[in-house]
């Protein structure tokens, strides 16, 4: 049933993760919005994808055949670091390897591609090469590029919505969104079996794998999303990998990054971490499909691979695995390009829906915002 009459407010976010946290905090600081309702379906905001991912802040390294995602990368982490420098981790060695054999890329090709977006690289140190089987690496490089600590960013995103004046609605979900009178907006919230309606002007659905899954009037996006269940291997590193951060590419793709969240490293593999995918369909929940799930870890043979290119990757511990929907643009699929999902609902007027493919990407959404008219 719908607990009384509609409450008013100027804008709701749905999604409690880096991203509407973000828009919430833009919305009230930057453009004057004053009673906005963000809602989370988690007791706690950047639980999920915000989370459960590689913790990497990009530097254009990995997207040797997307220059635009690769030179947006590189403009927007300096950005990154300044704004959230305290959730940010520097303190470590960053090696990209490429691979001998089946990769997309040669190393001269990697090296020129970095100059061209202006990413710093230099021939790593022999302590650093020696990690590698040479007969499978044909050269390894030392660039820039960080880590980041989600819980970090969750206490940033808490302070600043208090501050803001930001309504933080936790284990609330957002079913649907219904054209209201005149230029108004519905927005249908159930919690704990009861359900509430909120009218606003303006609704921001950075719901990430649930962008979809509203009903009512809401449309769905015109692009086209494909759904994957990941698996991200935490480990204890042996001590000649701890404060080391290692990509190998481009084919026999795999990276071990610090995840400082808890002072691990994640592991992941381009052949094992996916472990389902399909594509984004209405009646098809992907919260629900992930919550099936069998948890049965693929680390041993991400390990196994691995150590034939970092033999002392073979003495790490499996310490945990985080399964998350990791949800992308179906036509990015053969490519290296991750740009920002930015739809404007036609039909829906006020409605947008926010999707992101990586954590800098939250400047390319405020460019995008920063030309709306409110």
């Amino acid at each position: 049933m719908i607990a009384g009459n509609a409450r008013t407010c100027e804008a709701v976010i749905i999604g409690g993760g880096f991203y509407g946290s973000a828009i919430a905090v833009y919305l009230a600081k930057e453009r004057g919005f004053r009673n906005i309702v963000l809602l989370e379906r988690e007791p706690a905001l950047l639980m999920r994808a915000s989370y459960n991912n590689q913790a990497r802040v990009h530097n254009g390294y990995h997207y040797p055949r997307s220059f635009i995602t690769a030179y947006r990368s590189r403009i927007n982490l300096p950005r990154f670091v300044q704004q959230w420098p305290e959730a940010v981790k520097q303190d470590f060695t960053k090696l990209y390897a490429i691979a001998r054999h089946n990769s997309k890329v040669t190393a001269r090709q990697f090296e020129r591609f970095c100059q061209d977006i202006g990413a710093s690289i230099k021939r790593a140190a022999v302590p650093a090469r020696a990690l590698f089987e040479p007969r499978l690496i044909e050269d390894v490089f030392q660039v820039e590029e960080y880590a980041f600590d989600s819980t970090r960013l969750a206490t940033w995103a808490e302070r600043e919505l208090r501050e803001c004046g930001v309504q933080i609605r936790y284990q609330t979900r957002a079913t649907a969104i219904h054209q209201g009178p005149e230029t108004s907006l519905e927005v249908l919230t159930e919690k704990d079996g009861v359900a509430e309606r909120l009218s606003c002007r303006y609704a921001f659905n950075c719901s990430y794998s649930g962008t979809n899954h509203l009903a009512g009037d809401f449309p769905g996006v015109q692009t086209r999303l494909k759904q994957e269940i990941t698996e991200m291997a935490l480990m204890q590193m042996p001590p000649a990998l701890e404060g080391v951060g290692i990509t190998v590419m481009d084919g026999p793709f795999f990276s071990a990054m610090p995840f400082p969240a808890r002072n691990l490293h994640t592991l992941s593999h381009v052949r094992f971490t996916p472990h389902l995918h399909w594509d984004d369909e209405r009646g098809i929940d992907p919260y629900e499909k992930l919550r099936l799930h069998p948890r049965e870890s693929r680390v041993n043979r991400m390990v196994r691979d691995v150590g034939r290119y970092i033999p002392s990757m073979l003495a790490a511990r499996h310490v945990d695995s985080l399964y998350e929907v990791k949800t992308v643009l179906a036509k990015n699929e053969v490519d290296d390009g991750r740009p920002i999902l930015f739809e404007k609902h036609a039909t829906l007027p006020g409605c947008y829906s926010v999707l992101g493919g990586k954590i800098d990407n939250i400047y390319d959404v405020l460019e995008k915002l920063n030309a709306e008219v409110f």
